[in-house]
């Protein structure tokens, strides 16, 4: 039912604007028809001779412009009567003065205006709707439906609304995954740009988790349901994307609290500036009457109100194109103006998994039996379930297999026999005679920020192996960037002082807090807002939806917890920071855009108005000059929808 009316909406949109279209192109062609017309041709109603020349010019000013007068008059009215005193659209002003040059029987003139004006304002449409196309384009990739295999075997193709948590469906080559979940049997490659951004699809196999919307590609495989379609992390997409339609920046917000005060003014002054042109200036009643109009043409706020908003949706559409999404243009906005940006370390900075980075033996050991005890060392490593065996078994894959049994004693490590020798791994409190040379070496590792842990033969400790959550590379450039742009940045951890300003060093953070309580990432939060003023920060676990919230700019890592997102204003869909130099690139472009947008726009009126003050604009030239700078600010806004140089890696 919700889809057939998306649809009737839709189609009865289309359809108004095709209709409107026709009568526009319509009045245009009756408009150069009666430019060609001799004003001899005319007609007799009663005692009143109609001229077809301006019957032509009357003609095309209703039908092309029916629409903008409506708005003009008919939303001043509603607004008004809604909030209960006078709140008029700031098209009025441009319907009173078409009135007005019909009322004087400038027929050529209300025409031209009405459509230059109408013209410019269906290509306001235009360039609104084409900054919105990456946003619309996120929309149609919605799924609707998944083939569920029932228990008997078959399969039923049902709509995603009524899938459930726990139900097994068949993705066949080329179809579209229904719903988050997770792959049971097969093998595929995925296009996940539709999440993520990233154009070269990923080979995902058994136990990988799939996205909905994300496109199948040769391959099928089944899969298990893991989330209600609600609560995907594409539903989650969606609502970022609608509250971006209703949130627009503190620009746009000030220009549409004063456009109807700014419109009030004006039409006050209006009949007070033909009052001092009749009897001030000595003008006549024509003459007076006639600047009148011209004064509303000229202080018309249109320009001014297309400022920020085609702009900002522009920079948004660029943005999700890139696989950034933002939760409106006040945050993106707000972006601009971040003296500190705070970060998560791990999952954020780092990889989030550690990594071995080194291994150490003593001197006197020939290379074979380093080898030998490499072998070992991941042969009793497969018997761990500490987080750390992942590391050293992914690290040392070339070493010959060695089968033993290992033992894992809680506070000492793992222990084993073979052959006739002892051996052991464990941290180094484990141990109590550390040789100099070790002591050494491990001092050294830990300095850096890295995990020792140590391995003996016989109680002899004979190596060492340095293991570290390693900052990404896309997190070096990133830190670099901001300190270049003069913005504080400061890493956030849980680990301890020494590990993380290693860790700090090595991205070139300005500032390392450590020790930190999950609860305790908020009152940092606050502390840096106090100190620098606007603070962004960036995160992607469960502990920093409070610090995200607390921000004046929360960003998660696409790659984070579902609550984080929840609690962000924009969602990096790629666990990529070069992509948050990138937005704010892009952010600053958006604010010297609608800076330059509003002073242009500004200094067009008091260009007209002077012009006009001296008797020196007409009225088609007054239209031209108004309408070509709604469009001007218009196609300025639109420059944002490219991406901007060096394109950032997808």
């Amino acid at each position: 039912m919700n889809k057939e009316k998306k649809h009737n909406h839709n189609h009865n949109h289309n359809h108004g604007e095709v209709v409107e279209l026709i009568l526009y192109f319509t009045g245009l062609l009756l408009f150069i028809v009666a430019i060609f017309l001799p004003e001899s041709i005319a007609f007799t109603v009663g005692n009143f001779e109609v001229v077809i020349k301006n019957l032509f010019y009357l003609i095309a000013t209703v039908i092309s412009g029916y629409h903008v007068i409506y708005e003009g008059f008919a939303d001043t009215i509603k607004s008004s009567i809604k909030h209960k005193r006078f709140k008029p659209n700031i098209h009025v002003l441009m319907a009173l003065a078409a009135v007005g040059a019909i009322i004087i029987a400038e027929y050529y003139e209300g025409a031209l205006l009405i459509l230059i004006f109408a013209g410019a304002h269906i290509l306001e449409e235009y360039a609104e709707a084409k900054s919105q196309k990456e946003i619309k384009n996120l929309l149609d990739l919605n799924p609707t439906q998944g083939r569920r295999i029932n228990a008997d075997g078959s399969i039923t193709i049902v709509d995603v609304a009524d899938l459930v948590i726990g139900d097994i469906l068949q993705v066949l080559n080329g179809d579209q995954v229904a719903t988050d979940g997770i792959i049971l049997t097969g093998i595929s490659n995925i296009d996940e740009s539709s999440i993520t951004g990233e154009s070269i699809p990923k080979e995902k196999t058994v136990g990988d988790i799939v996205f909905g919307s994300t496109i199948n590609g040769n391959g099928t495989f089944t899969m298990k349901v893991t989330k209600d379609s609600k609560d995907t992390v594409f539903a989650k997409i969606l609502q970022l994307v609608s509250e971006t339609q209703t949130n627009v920046s503190k620009t746009a917000v000030l220009i549409k609290r004063i456009e109807p005060i700014y419109v009030t003014i004006v039409l006050i002054i209006a009949p007070l500036f033909y009052v001092l042109g009749r009897f001030g200036f000595g003008w006549d009643h024509y003459q007076s009457f006639y600047r009148t109009m011209v004064l509303l043409i000229a202080a018309s706020p249109c320009a001014l109100a297309a400022t920020d908003i085609p702009a900002t949706l522009s920079a948004i559409s660029n943005l999700a194109k890139n696989g950034i999404l933002f939760k409106g243009g006040s945050y993106l906005s707000n972006f601009a103006d971040v003296k500190a940006i705070a970060f998560d370390k791990t999952g954020t900075l780092t990889e989030g998994k550690p990594v071995v980075t080194d291994n150490y033996f003593i001197d006197t050991l020939s290379e074979d039996k380093k080898n030998d005890y490499l072998a070992i060392i991941v042969a009793m490593e497969k018997h761990s379930n500490h987080p750390l065996a992942d590391a050293i078994i992914n690290r040392f894959t070339e070493v010959k297999e060695v089968e033993l049994d290992a033992e894992n004693i809680i506070g000492t490590g793992l222990i084993t026999s073979y052959g006739s020798n002892k051996y052991k791994i464990g941290k180094p409190s484990s141990y109590k005679n550390v040789s100099k040379e070790i002591f050494e070496v491990t001092e050294k590792f830990e300095d850096e920020g890295k995990t020792v842990v140590y391995f003996s033969e016989n109680d002899l400790i004979v190596g060492l192996i340095a293991i570290q959550d390693i900052p990404k590379e896309t997190s070096i450039n990133a830190i670099k960037y901001f300190n270049e742009q003069g913005i504080h940045t400061v890493m956030i951890t849980g680990d301890a002082i020494k590990t993380g300003e290693a860790i700090g060093r090595q991205l070139g953070i300005t500032q390392v807090i450590g020790n930190v309580l999950p609860e305790d990432k908020s009152n940092i939060i606050a502390a840096l807002k106090a100190t620098y003023g606007a603070v962004a920060m960036v995160g992607d676990g469960v502990n920093d939806a409070p610090a995200l919230a607390q921000a004046d700019i929360g960003v998660a890592m696409g790659s984070g917890t579902d609550i984080a997102i929840d609690a962000a204003d924009a969602v990096l869909m790629q666990s990529d920071l070069e992509k948050l130099n990138y937005t704010h690139k892009v952010a600053t472009k958006l604010r010297r855009v609608v800076i330059t947008n509003i002073i242009f726009a500004m200094t067009i009126v008091v260009f007209l108005l002077t012009m006009n003050f001296i008797g020196k604009m007409d009225m088609p030239i007054a239209v031209v000059f108004h309408e070509g700078s709604t469009i001007v600010v218009i196609l300025s806004g639109l420059r944002l929808l490219r991406t901007i140089k060096p394109k950032i890696k997808k």
